[in-house]
């Protein structure tokens, strides 16, 4: 029950009665420290009151429940040294993750908690010491590892095409080798070495996406953009490709350059994903993100109407004519492709004038030129303006929490060899076999006088300054009188408030 109540005081409004009360409770704790006490029993969802605290946003509740678990190490002047207690916080042997927790939530206020001690300071910590070496080097090896799959793809075996043309239209030259031609050569061999990289390389990837799917969840893991949901899809479909073109290969099966082709355009948009980080290149990925997800996905389906539409009416138009003097639209998908590339302005409209065209095409095209290139096209670009400047507010914050992940993302995936344990071992201190922080601050005991001093010289020139613009008000006979009585209002102003602010700083010494 008393653990009931904490969690339900954390989802108060009223913060200072909840914290109150929260204290209140835990002073009748019998077990207020080991496995037993009621702060470290979780809920149905396995958050313990602190835990929901980041998870809800609730950054006073959490600076609240941090002040109790610090540790003054010492004070000298100034500078304090203070130990934070790292237990829930710190990712190290925790199944559920507080940073992540903190990720992957929907709500913008609990991420505001990455700017608070001590958790900006264990992150700056754990991404400056070994993630951002370690991720760094993870984009070197990745960036190696698709070239090397270009290059196979680039010298897949070929030989010439035997076969004769089945129609004017056909155009290949060369065909697929059978499985038994296609390593004779050293160079055979050499691009085998490459190919089997690839492979193995596909394999790791699913190893290491598919145990997070089943642990996250696939709505979580694929529909959030901080834990780089898309950039998931984008990596298990490619390596999902390199299967099935291997399947072919194996089989000599023919149509490997579909798989291969999709591989490839994929293996290097996830490029895209290692721009997280980078302080100068993250939140742009960031607001591609939104924008493909948010205002082009809605876009695509009015401009598959559009295109749908009219592609059809252009096949029936030249339904009945020669293909050879107009071959745009010789068939139906044609159609649609051509159609496609006269939405985005790729091309012109075909026209040959040296045959008659149809009355309707034109007029079919003049519809089609302003309600594609005028109305629709302007459209988007709008809708994309309005998420930039959306985004734009909140993509510095997105980015910091796409390090977070990233470096929570590393400390998983790393052995421990690699990722030793941040912080002390409070054994050091006689503090017991937890893990803490320490942190150096520097307090400044004039800070709040100055900051008093500063707001009265401010209230003084803010009263002023209304009383000068008063008698400005008055006196409106011309423009050469208005001037200097503002110069010396200035003036004025400026003494008087200086003045009077000595006289605080003399009485105050």
């Amino acid at each position: 029950l008393g653990n009931t109540v904490l969690h339900i005081l954390v989802l108060q409004p009223n913060k200072t009665f909840a914290c109150r009360m929260y204290s209140l409770i835990l002073a009748y704790d019998r077990n207020k420290e080991g496995p037993g006490s009621l702060e470290l029993i979780p809920n149905n969802e396995g958050l313990t009151p602190f835990k929901l605290a980041g998870v809800e946003g609730n950054t006073v509740m959490f600076q609240y429940l941090m002040q109790k678990r610090k540790h003054n190490l010492w004070s000298f002047g100034p500078l304090t040294t203070v130990l934070y207690d790292l237990t829930e916080i710190d990712s190290w042997a925790e199944d559920q993750s507080f940073l992540e927790l903190i990720v992957s939530t929907k709500k913008r206020e609990a991420r505001q908690i990455l700017d608070l001690t001590p958790v900006k300071e264990l992150v700056s910590l754990k991404w400056n010491m070994y993630g951002r070496p370690y991720f760094c080097f993870l984009a070197l090896f990745y960036i190696l590892y698709m070239v090397c799959f270009t290059m196979c793809c680039v010298y897949r075996p070929l030989k010439p095409r035997t076969g004769n043309k089945t129609s004017t239209r056909d155009n290949t030259i060369y065909v697929q080798k059978m499985l038994q031609e296609s390593y004779m050569t050293y160079e055979d061999e050499l691009r085998l070495v490459g190919e089997l990289i690839t492979v193995i390389g596909a394999v790791v990837i699913l190893i290491l996406e598919i145990p997070d799917i089943l642990r996250v969840g696939a709505a979580k893991y694929f529909g959030q953009t901080i834990l780089g949901g898309p950039f998931h899809i984008i990596v298990i479909t490619y390596a999902c490709m390199i299967l099935v073109t291997m399947v072919m290969r194996l089989t000599s099966t023919t149509g490997e350059v579909v798989p291969m082709s999709f591989a490839l355009v994929l293996g290097w948009c996830n490029v895209m994903y290692f721009a997280r980080g980078f302080q100068m290149l993250g939140p742009f990925t960031i607001m591609i993100q939104k924008m493909i997800f948010g205002d082009l996905m809605r876009f695509c389906w009015l401009m598959a109407v559009v295109i749908l539409g009219f592609a059809s009416a252009f096949y029936i138009i030249f339904q009945t004519e020669n293909p050879e003097n107009l071959g745009q639209f010789y068939n139906y998908p044609m159609s649609l492709f051509t159609t496609f590339e006269l939405f985005l302005t790729i091309i012109d409209g075909p026209a040959n004038y040296d045959v008659d065209l149809p009355f309707m095409y034109s007029v079919v095209y003049f519809a089609f030129a302003i309600i594609a290139t005028l109305l629709m096209l302007n459209l988007l670009i709008a809708m994309m303006g309005d998420t930039h400047w959306r985004v734009a507010h909140e993509r510095d914050e997105l980015w910091r929490a796409q390090v977070v992940a990233t470096t929570v993302m590393l400390e998983r995936k790393l052995p421990r060899c690699l990722w030793p344990r941040s912080g002390i071992c409070g054994r050091e201190y006689g503090l017991g076999d937890r893990w803490y922080l320490r942190v150096e601050d520097r307090v400044d005991p004039n800070k709040h006088k100055m900051m008093r001093y500063t707001e009265a010289f401010k209230a003084q020139d803010r009263d002023n300054y209304y009383n000068g613009l008063e008698k400005l008000e008055i006196n409106k006979d011309t423009l050469y009188k208005k001037e200097p009585s503002a110069l010396s209002l200035s003036r004025s102003t400026s003494r008087t408030s200086s003045h009077r602010g000595w006289e605080i700083l003399k009485r105050n010494t």
